[in-house]
């Protein structure tokens, strides 16, 4: 019988190699080619799952001929973990996303999609970092889509600055229509804009007004009657993120930052399939 983590090694590599364009190159070549992006892509899926630093990660992985073998690499070839520290700021955030996408697919999404944000702490910066970046700010604003039915994880959306809900919620929904029926938020997301957007494409919008006087009361009380309170299960996604994938942020740069949120969000999707297929 295969363990939780087997499944995991193997569902992980194959949306890495999906996540890299065109034919996946071969996990290891000798001289400047070096590793290929899905092995990278893979090994930081681990660093995840397994909530390790990258010097001790590559000890356990050393440890786990399997897992090596699942990568197309044996333990002897595994690559150092400076590697990995250096080719994941090389890697396009095109494919961190792409294999968050393939993740979400590994679900049936149900009728009823929700956005919302939050921000999440980010360990502090050098001295040196902070004044050549002007890095003042202590956490990045994080935004997820989810699914309500499921709890996958749709989108996300990072900024080091403070955007306001109704132009990061116009970025990603309007990114991602084709996959959307009806979408809750609270009243940060409250435009008439975006609802309007929302109805031309057939997508119900639940986002209640503010202010909204007697008629406006009534459409949100409809609103809730359509389904808006299962915009909660996006604060409870927000919550699993940190409980199991720590709270904080260890990249030093915005770009790794966002790197480790996209790719924590992807291991959560897969992880929760992978133990559905284990009950």
């Amino acid at each position: 019988m295969q363990t939780k983590t087997s499944r995991f090694a193997k569902t992980v590599v194959s949306l890495a190699k999906k996540a890299v364009a065109g034919e996946p190159a071969p996990a290891y070549r000798p001289g400047k080619d070096g590793y290929a992006d899905w092995v990278i892509l893979a090994v930081q899926a681990f660093k995840e799952y397994l909530n390790h630093d990258y010097r001790k990660l590559m000890d356990v992985l050393r440890e786990m001929p399997r897992v090596a073998e699942t990568l197309d690499l044996t333990v002897e070839t595994l690559p150092h973990f400076s590697t990995i520290c250096a080719r994941k700021q090389e890697i396009p955030m095109k494919r961190w996303r792409a294999i968050l996408d393939a993740s979400a697919e590994l679900y049936e999404l149900g009728d009823i999609q929700a956005i919302d944000a939050t921000g999440v702490d980010r360990v502090q910066a050098s001295q040196h970092y902070a004044k050549r970046t002007d890095y003042t700010f202590e956490a990045v604003k994080t935004t997820l889509l989810i699914d309500c039915e499921t709890s996958a994880i749709l989108d996300i959306h990072c900024s080091t600055k403070q955007p306001h809900d109704t132009q990061v919620g116009w970025q990603v929904l309007v990114r991602n229509l084709d996959d959307l029926t009806a979408v809750a938020a609270d009243k940060g997301y409250d435009w008439e804009a975006l609802r309007t957007k929302l109805r031309s494409e057939n997508i119900t919008p639940l986002i209640p007004q503010r202010g909204p006087g007697f008629r406006g009361w009534a459409r949100n009380l409809l609103i809730h009657d359509r389904g808006y309170n299962q915009r909660s299960n996006a604060e409870s996604v927000f919550f699993g993120l940190r409980q199991r994938y720590d709270e904080t942020l260890w990249a030093r740069t915005w770009f790794g930052q966002f790197r480790e949120l996209v790719m924590k969000s992807a291991v959560r999707n897969i992880e929760r399939v992978i133990e559905g297929s284990t009950r």
